[in-house]
């Protein structure tokens, strides 16, 4: 067995204008003092990173690794989240996801600009010496999620053959530099639970840098087994989120929210330690399956502050992450059997 390395954290939610969020240098100071180890880079957050240096220079890219090594940290993965989006969008979400790319730009032009951006990320991946990277599948069906109007046979299908054609391209890109793409599995997305991300698989031909971005909170929103989905599918899992969350349903609101916001939600997401996720259940399955990538804080609370909840999650994950054995723990009565006596155990001749 393998050890999970961490604490690792995502900043994505935590970059802001003013210091110590507010470039690569500062942020990493503020990260390592709290106990992490590594980061996970938004790609799109020029405050951080130059997509397109780090996908054409190897030497910008050493000399990020080195702003972050002065802190001890290192690069845990990047990030294509928002760019993954743009890939696949249904036409009702084009106007709220129009600002995930620069400005200016129509539907068809930012559709252009997330490929290029996803496949710079590919290439700036290698060049950091990462072999995984996170993003997110976009949508083409997720407006049909629910069955009524009863859906037209074929529907589903149709649509994630044209969303495995629009990231195949991109795939064959990110094997020709020996990354695997994480989707984050992810309520908005065409792949949200572990039926849907069979069925992309499937429609990519069984694509070999398919894998998986594990986060629970998600499941938890869902009322999907969280463990049971690591039994179906840890051998794809190439990233781990550590997010909480939690589900209080009410005799007004369920599932679906009744429109309301974050706070008033029955299901939420919680900074790690104030949810429903038994990360200690989780981490002794990802350890049992020999995951041995990141485990990577990501903080998203609409109660407590991200500050906060930086410093609590260091403390957590490291609490969680088990060192794995190396032993049994009854080697102590091994008889040190020789093959003849196997042979007389099993009454072989």
């Amino acid at each position: 067995m393998k050890t999970i390395k961490g604490p690792a954290i995502f900043l994505a939610q935590f970059a802001d204008d003013k210091p110590p969020f507010n470039n690569l240098s500062n942020i990493a100071q503020w990260a390592a003092e709290l106990g992490y180890k590594a980061v996970q880079i938004p790609t799109w957050d020029t405050r951080l990173i130059d997509l397109d240096k780090a996908a054409e220079s190897k030497t910008y890219c050493d000399e990020l690794k080195g702003t972050l090594a002065e802190h001890g940290l290192e690069v845990s993965e990047l990030s294509t989240h928002l760019q993954g989006q743009l890939v696949a969008v249904h036409p009702a979400y084009e106007e709220l996801f129009k600002g995930f790319a620069p400005k200016g730009m129509n539907a068809k032009q930012r559709n252009i600009w997330a490929i290029d951006q996803v496949k710079k990320a590919a290439q700036a991946s290698q060049n950091l010496g990462l072999n995984v990277h996170a993003t997110f599948s976009g949508a083409l069906v997720w407006p049909y999620f629910y069955n009524w109007p009863q859906r037209p046979a074929g529907l589903i299908e149709k649509g994630f053959k044209e969303l495995a054609n629009r990231w195949l391209p991109i795939l064959n890109h990110f094997d020709e530099h020996g990354v695997d793409l994480c989707y984050e599995v992810h309520a908005g997305e065409d792949l949200h639970d572990g039926t849907s991300f069979e069925m992309f698989y499937e429609a990519t031909g069984k694509h070999k840098r398919v894998k998986l971005l594990y986060d629970p909170s998600h499941f938890i929103l869902q009322q999907l087994d969280y463990l049971a989905y690591i039994d179906h599918y840890h051998e794809f899992f190439g990233m781990f989120h550590v997010k909480d969350a939690e589900y209080n349903p009410t005799g007004k609101s369920g599932v679906y929210g009744g429109y309301q916001d974050w706070r008033e939600r029955p299901g939420r997401f919680r900074s790690i330690g104030d949810g429903q996720v038994d990360f200690q259940a989780i981490f002794s399955k990802m350890t049992q399956y020999g995951y041995d990538g990141w485990a990577v804080l990501e903080w998203e609370c609409c109660i407590k502050s991200p500050e906060q909840g930086a410093r609590e999650g260091a403390e957590y994950i490291n609490q969680f992450i088990i060192e794995a054995t190396q032993k049994n723990f009854d080697d102590f009565a091994d008889a040190g059997i020789s093959d003849e006596e196997f042979r007389k155990l099993l009454g072989i001749d």
